[in-house]
């Protein structure tokens, strides 16, 4: 299979893996064939890149880092919880003492899941379609997280610290207005300002909730303070940042910028990880960012990339040692002709060649 952007599918094309529904609930399976309307919809539904059948590529298989129960199981309760907290009348009628239990067996699931895939490079392509970008955001920075904590050696009990803080991270938002969550355009002055007690927010919610640690609550206020100051709320420095937050932190913006907006197209991941990297050393841990960047899969398996040879073909393959360099089926020559017997290159053991562009978008060399 490879990876298209949704622009690029065609009617008679077949799906190679599944999308699911912001329940978490499988919406297509595999093998589904395309057409227009339903290529229509699922743009329309935020989804903007899919897996397509390819018989040259038909070998490539992208193994999903939760099963299916778990997606379903952690989706419906950050959906549920955070529903909840967003109807002021439900929240003083049942309240939400169960918050604490509820999270921890979706994190024992989700623990029990990646560390199946630990010394896996990270691929997470949004696959799901979502009424309101914020919980699979969540889930997102919370899956992120457990992997990366994860290869530094955390405890179970650390990673379900990490992955709480992350999952409930932008909890917050559930106090911010939904018309300005959902602008599809860019916020005003004033509407950022609103946006921007939700770290605060999220902390006064979490600190009241019995059994949630406080340290989960400082990574939902201390997520968007940086290194140099630049951040809020609280404008504090480095030292005084939690490790937990910095991680966090550097996540949150990788995902959002890898992450299909109504009112901005998704980067893909080597672009914002060059971003993340002009922040690097002032807004963001360098040694966090360099782990980070060894960590994700900057090339996702099959991605269409093309190389500063010419040839071009897609990922069938990453080499953990060096995230930057996979391994390319050639597809096509430098000229641009079809390869009657495509083959593999890899690019770890032949320096001279580089990947120069990812579905049509450049790469800074």
């Amino acid at each position: 299979m490879r990876l298209i952007p949704i622009n690029m599918c065609k009617p008679g094309m077949k799906l190679g893996k599944r999308v699911y529904n912001e329940e978490g609930i499988v919406l297509l399976a595999e093998h589904v064939e395309l057409t227009s309307p339903l290529i229509s919809r699922l743009a329309k539904l935020g989804i903007h890149l899919l897996y397509i059948e390819d018989s040259r590529t038909d070998d490539i298989v992208i193994p999903d880092l939760l099963s299916d129960e778990t997606r379903i199981r952690a989706m419906a309760e950050v959906r549920g919880q955070f529903r909840r907290l967003m109807d002021t009348e439900s929240k003083k009628k049942m309240g939400h003492k169960f918050m604490d239990k509820a999270f921890r067996d979706v994190l024992k699931l989700i623990i029990d899941d990646l560390s199946a895939h630990s010394d896996s490079m990270i691929m997470l392509t949004n696959m799901s379609a979502t009424d309101l970008y914020l919980y699979q955001h969540s889930l997102n920075v919370c899956l992120y997280s457990v992997m990366l904590g994860m290869s530094c050696g955390y405890s179970h009990d650390e990673l379900t610290q990490i992955g709480m803080g992350a999952l409930l991270h932008d909890v917050g938002k559930t106090k911010v207005p939904v018309d300005i969550l959902k602008k599809p355009g860019r916020l005003t002055d004033a509407e950022y300002t609103e946006i921007k007690k939700h770290a605060e927010a999220g902390f006064r919610i979490l600190k009241d909730e019995p059994n949630i640690p406080l340290l989960v609550a400082h990574c939902a206020l201390q997520h968007h303070e940086r290194l140099d100051g630049s951040g809020y709320p609280r404008g504090i420095k480095g030292p005084d940042i939690h490790e937990y937050a910095k991680w966090i932190g550097i996540i949150d913006c990788y995902d959002a910028m890898t992450s299909h907006r109504v009112y901005k197209d998704a980067l893909l991941p080597h672009q914002a990880m060059e971003v993340l990297y002009t922040g690097s050393g002032t807004q963001f841990d360098f040694d966090k960012i360099s782990i980070f960047r060894d960590k994700i899969a900057i090339y996702p398996i099959g991605s269409e990339v093309t190389l500063n040879t010419g040839e071009s073909g897609v990922v069938v393959d990453l080499n953990s040692t060096y995230p930057q360099r996979p391994i390319i089926r050639i597809l096509q020559g430098p000229e641009g002709d079809s390869l009657r017997a495509p083959y593999e290159m890899d690019l770890s053991k032949i320096l001279s060649v580089v990947v120069s562009a990812v579905q049509g978008v450049k790469v800074a060399m």
